[in-house]
């Protein structure tokens, strides 16, 4: 019986190796009672676990800038498409000004406070060079008073002006003879377009949004923004290494840091969230693009080369963790062992203590559901 019992065996355990090589799991073999309970032994192994937050969002500019016009009007032509490199200062659109009667109520009234102003500074100019003629008055009070009365005059000068362009504009817009150029604040990207020839534009001012033109952005400096669940975000800290992936482009390799996390909680279809942001460090080989969808690892702790076992096989009993060995005897059930654990990426635990490498720790079968 001794020879055939050899053969069967040679040939079993490769074929159980193949089969769980994943982790080293060896099926327990002889005639004791791992055999008979279907036991497996996973060996002690060596690596790197990681300890890491997940956050799902997009890649976005750093900065977004919508472009804006500070006169009302009609847009007349457009001179930059989406995709366009712009740089500081090219002419985006030409715009036929018409001034809104809240506008020209604005510069009117600019007029008569301007003109309050003047008559007050020109009467207290006149008092005081009578007073200064008698010896009244000091050299020093009385420049004072001419300054004010100097600037009072130029104030209301540049406010009649004003007017005047004003209604010189509207004349001019009923002959279709003048335009405005709104010209791009900064060098980028054009993102968007949001109006076409024809359309209306209202100005941007203190008591109005205003109608966007266009938004752009420098697409050289693109970041990853997005949320991360409420359980992990106490674990965060500003300058965290981040590893972002995208859907689009699997092979990429994006490295950043984690540079803002929200003091305030948003919800997202009963889910609490915080939004946080990273700033990209390294994008080797491939071009990003925003709006490209994209998860990142925020990394709270890693280490190499430490000793690694399936968190499954650990039991934990009054803050003890214990795995078991196989026994010495071939009829003894496993050996309970207590080891010291250290970090945990919910799948592999390190082993602080009671474990080497190599050594061989139970593995039970799952549990019937019946």
């Amino acid at each position: 019986m001794g020879a055939p019992m050899k053969t069967w065996l040679k040939v079993l355990v490769p074929t159980v190796i193949v089969g769980a090589v994943g982790y080293g799991a060896v099926q327990a073999t002889g005639s004791g009672k791992a055999a008979k309970d279907g036991l497996t032994l996973v060996k002690v192994e060596r690596g790197t676990i990681t300890d890491k937050a997940l956050a799902t969002g997009q890649i976005v500019p750093e900065q977004e800038i919508q472009v804006k016009s500070q006169i009302s009007g009609i847009v007349k032509e457009c001179f930059a498409e989406v995709g366009d490199q712009v740089t500081a200062g090219q002419p985006l659109f030409a715009i036929i000004p018409d001034p809104t009667p809240l506008e020209l109520n604005e510069v009117e009234r600019g007029v008569q406070l301007a003109e309050v102003a003047y008559d007050r500074a020109a009467a207290d100019y006149q008092r005081n060079n009578a007073l200064a003629k008698d010896g009244i008055l000091s050299k020093e009070t009385f420049d004072a008073a001419k300054q004010s009365f100097d600037q009072a005059r130029i104030q209301l000068d540049l406010a009649r002006e004003r007017l005047a362009l004003t209604k010189e504009g509207k004349i001019q817009r009923a002959k279709g003879g003048v335009d405005s150029v709104i010209r791009a604040p900064a060098s980028g990207t054009v993102l968007k377009r949001h109006v076409n020839p024809g359309d209306p534009v209202v100005p941007l001012t203190t008591y109005q949004a205003g109608t966007p033109l266009m938004t752009m952005a420098d697409m050289g400096t693109l970041m990853f923004k997005g949320t991360v669940d409420e359980i992990d975000v106490g674990k965060l800290r500003e300058g965290m290494p981040v590893r972002i992936k995208i859907g689009a482009l699997p092979d990429a390799r994006i490295t950043g840091r984690l540079t803002r996390i929200a003091p305030k909680a948003t919800e997202k279809e009963g889910t609490t969230l915080f939004d946080v942001e990273a700033a990209i460090e390294k994008a080797e080989g491939i071009t990003l693009r925003a709006g490209y969808s994209a998860n990142a690892d925020v990394i709270i702790q890693e280490k190499a080369d430490v000793l690694l076992l399936p968190e499954r096989l650990v039991s934990f009993e009054k803050e003890k963790a214990f795995v078991e060995l196989p026994a010495a005897k071939a009829d003894a059930p496993p050996v309970k062992r207590e080891i010291k654990t250290g970090l945990s990426d919910g799948i592999k635990l390190e082993v602080v203590a009671g474990l080497a490498e190599g050594d061989q720790v139970v593995q039970r079968p799952p549990k019937k559901i019946e």
